[in-house]
């Protein structure tokens, strides 16, 4: 069997099916993410010896572009669908599920990776900052709807807008498990040297770059298209031409480019904010987002059938469980007990730490700057917390958000 023909013949179909599925999930209440990952392990058990093979520990480049990849395009995406303008006491709830809740779960993590799990100190850390971001990718079964939907849900919202700063957010504790490795290995490394420039530098790169950009998209987009008819453009590639742009130019001045990329959505998004314009960058971006999404699913399933959870324990599963279930949940309830919002949307808002591909990229990432200990331990309880919130999550998200509509 011709490997190439097979692939091409799998990929035609599970694209030509994401036209379908957000309705079908929507009527079923199961999130689409279930069934590609449902897929990818069954063609996987039946086809392997005529597939590529699925594993990141085979294909960590791979496997970190392609993460890489879809994690800006959704960035971007969520950016732009974003109704609500900044300000430090409209954003409070998102902020402090950044500035407290992803702390205190990355500490936790790590600890518990540390005392409970077994692992060095470097790879207990890294554990902690990978699955620390509520994913952009993942979640859109929780995230508010396309721009000027004018629905006014809090959840919602505080999910979409946490989605999109903590991708950045978290960059700096990946940096920090791979300074702690270089340290405790007697490498150069240093704290302050961390501190000043995988914290301060690289996150105001990433927000003054990403600012500038979305400005100047929108002059170019809103106002000289206006007097220059040449100028004047309504197709949404676009969006991803403005993603890969403002991504590379970040990182080629070592800034964060998660945070650029968002904070470019947000800032072009609200550059003449009505136009209906908006609505076709989001709608592209969303169909390359679902696009790349179903392939890493698919191959996401096949690392399940290849054996990625192979070095699983009952420790290594009943964190993943406690972390999803009662780590996030209790931090991101505390954190926004102060916000005016009633105790149900404070539960929904906690539960949903959806995990996914930003974790995995995230992973890949730090195995390729540093030799961490604990190599397929680490894919493997990642793996199993992102399989974990994939079924807890998909399978809850539609009907939770339902019975919060209704209130």
């Amino acid at each position: 069997m011709d490997q190439y023909l097979l692939v091409i013949v799998i990929l035609g179909a599970a694209i030509l099916s994401v036209a379908w599925m957000p309705g079908i999930s929507k009527k079923t209440g199961i999130s689409y993410s279930i069934f590609y990952v449902a897929v990818g392990f069954i063609l996987y058990r039946t086809l392997s010896d005529f597939l590529p093979d699925p594993m990141p520990q085979k294909n960590e480049n791979m496997t970190l572009h392609l993460t890489e990849l879809i994690v800006i395009i959704s960035l971007m995406g969520t950016g732009i669908k974003i109704d609500r303008k900044f300000s430090f006491k409209r954003w409070s709830s998102p902020l402090k599920l950044v500035g407290f809740t992803m702390l205190l779960c990355i500490g936790t993590a790590a600890a518990m990776g540390y005392y409970f799990l077994g692992l060095g100190i470097a790879s207990a850390v890294l554990l902690g900052a990978v699955l620390a971001p509520t994913d952009p990718v993942l979640a859109s079964d929780v995230q508010v709807g396309p721009p000027n939907d004018g629905m006014k849900s809090e959840a919602k919202f505080s999910l979409t807008a946490e989605a999109g700063l903590n991708d950045g957010v978290a960059f700096p504790f990946t940096w920090l498990a791979i300074t702690v490795g270089l340290i405790m290995s007697g490498k150069e490394g240093s704290f302050i040297e961390w501190f000043a420039f995988d914290v301060i530098y690289r996150i105001a790169a990433g927000i003054i770059t990403g600012f500038l950009t979305g400005k100047g998209l929108g002059i170019l987009l809103f106002k000289l298209s206006k007097n220059y008819e040449t100028l004047k453009t309504r197709d949404g590639l676009v969006a991803v031409a403005a993603t890969l742009l403002v991504y590379g130019v970040t990182e080629f001045a070592h800034g964060y480019g998660f945070i650029a990329v968002f904070i470019c959505a947000i800032t072009l998004r609200h550059f003449e904010k009505e136009h209906h314009y908006h609505d076709k960058l989001h709608s592209f971006t969303d169909q390359i987002e679902r696009l790349l999404l179903c392939l890493l699913l698919i191959i996401f399933g096949g690392t399940l059938a290849m054996g990625v959870l192979d070095p699983i324990t009952g420790k290594m599963v009943l964190f993943a469980g406690v972390f999803l279930l009662i780590i996030r949940p209790v931090f991101g309830w505390l954190a926004l007990a102060s916000v005016k919002i009633k105790n149900r949307e404070r539960l929904a808002i906690g539960f949903f730490g959806i995990r996914g591909m930003g974790s995995i990229f995230y992973l890949a990432f730090a195995f390729s700057k540093f030799d961490f200990d604990h190599h397929d331990e680490l894919w493997a309880v990642v793996s199993l917390t992102i399989l974990f919130s994939i079924l807890i999550h998909g399978l809850t998200a539609t009907p939770v958000m339902e019975n919060l509509k209704e209130e």
